[in-house]
């Protein structure tokens, strides 16, 4: 289904010339209004953004939404006029699309994902119908990779039941009675399942706590020296912490398991900064409570927004509300790079950061 504002079909592919990173480089981010040349392009926001980054937004495009959730159900109440004139929709990776809900828009042309995941996005249906999806990767690894760190420490030395001891009024000095000990970081081997830009970030920051860190993803990297695993049971079997960091798809989903948790064994800790989907999170606070595993830190959730219950009770547990990337220089790069795909699509130029294929 061609839609009139369908770009042409060399646009699939970034320009070789330009990266992200020299975009950033070139061109300021200012909230220059569009000039009046033209009337603004019309693009879909669908989910809630910081102020500033929408009144940029507001100031270049003619912005439809930001539309409630869920999603499918509030798009499909879009006037058709409206739908018809959407050209560019601004997602994040969470938002799940029904396929057919891009009946809705003829003349979608880009959908631009906020942040690194686009797994909710029907890739192959999109590009069936000609449509570009970006996202905006490696921009946050630093910011993601420095949470996942903090939820470590914190998961293996118990930063919450510290923090009530303290408040229950436990803390009697050194002649007191003190918290049991615990097995520290230094030592621990550390496997990483997904050594992308977010999971090598961690390699490089968990190496200085003296640890051994090896990884697994689908084939070994040749730029890296850590060992590879060929497959997940592996690395979990040689490792007791595991860092999640893959990109998230259908082919992940409860990749790490009961099985999985099991190899880790009684001192292991998981932490999640990928997506939730990654972890079976019953089974995770199931094999705490049962000591099949230690401990776990977690940004993010199977049924997000919701929370497993009983992961609050439960000690060697970190657990934030999915905030990994939110920093300042972390958002400002994200939004950077979907002003730059959305400037580059409206200009007919190839996009900068295309999904890979």
């Amino acid at each position: 289904m061609a839609g009139a504002g369908r770009q042409p079909a060399n646009h699939t592919q970034s320009a070789p010339h330009r990266t992200a990173a020299a975009w950033f480089t070139m061109t300021p981010w200012t909230h220059s209004r569009t000039p009046l040349l033209s009337m603004p392009e019309p693009i879909l926001l669908v989910t809630k953004v910081p102020r500033a980054f929408l009144k940029t937004l507001t100031d270049r495009y003619d912005v439809i939404g930001p539309l409630e959730t869920p999603f499918a159900t509030h798009a499909s109440a879009l006037a058709p006029a409206d739908a018809a004139r959407v050209r560019a929709i601004l997602t994040i990776g969470s938002v799940h699309f029904p396929p057919e809900l891009l009946d809705l828009f003829p003349n979608l042309g880009l959908v631009s994902c906020l942040g690194t995941g686009f797994e909710g996005v029907p890739l192959a249906e999109a590009r069936r119908r000609g449509i570009l999806v970006t996202h905006s990767p490696n921009v946050n690894a630093s910011a993601v990779a420095d949470l996942a760190v903090g939820l470590l420490i914190s998961a293996v030395r118990d930063f919450t039941v510290a923090r009530h001891w303290l408040e229950a009024g436990n803390f009697k000095g050194n002649a007191g009675v003190r918290l049991p000990s615990v097995k520290g970081l230094t030592g621990r081997r550390v496997g990483i399942y997904g050594l992308g830009a977010i999971g090598m970030k961690i390699a490089q920051r968990v190496a200085a706590f003296e640890t051994e860190i090896a990884y697994h993803n689908r084939k070994p990297r040749p730029d890296v020296e850590y060992p590879w695993h060929p497959t997940l049971a592996s690395l979990a079997e040689w490792a007791d912490v595991l860092m999640v960091a893959v990109r998230a798809d259908a082919s992940n989903r409860q990749a790490v398991d009961r099985a999985i948790m099991e190899k880790l064994g009684p001192d292991g800790i998981v932490v999640n900064i990928s997506r939730g989907s990654v972890v079976d999170e019953a089974a995770l606070a199931e094999s705490i409570r049962d000591g099949t595993l230690r401990g776990a830190g977690l940004d993010v959730f199977e049924h997000e927004p919701a929370v497993t219950p009983a992961l609050y009770e439960l000690a060697h547990v970190a657990l934030t509300p999915h905030i990994a990337g939110n920093t300042h220089d972390a958002q400002e790069a994200m939004h950077r790079l979907v002003l730059a795909n959305l400037a580059a699509f409206f200009a007919g130029q190839a996009v900068v950061t295309p999904v890979p294929e």
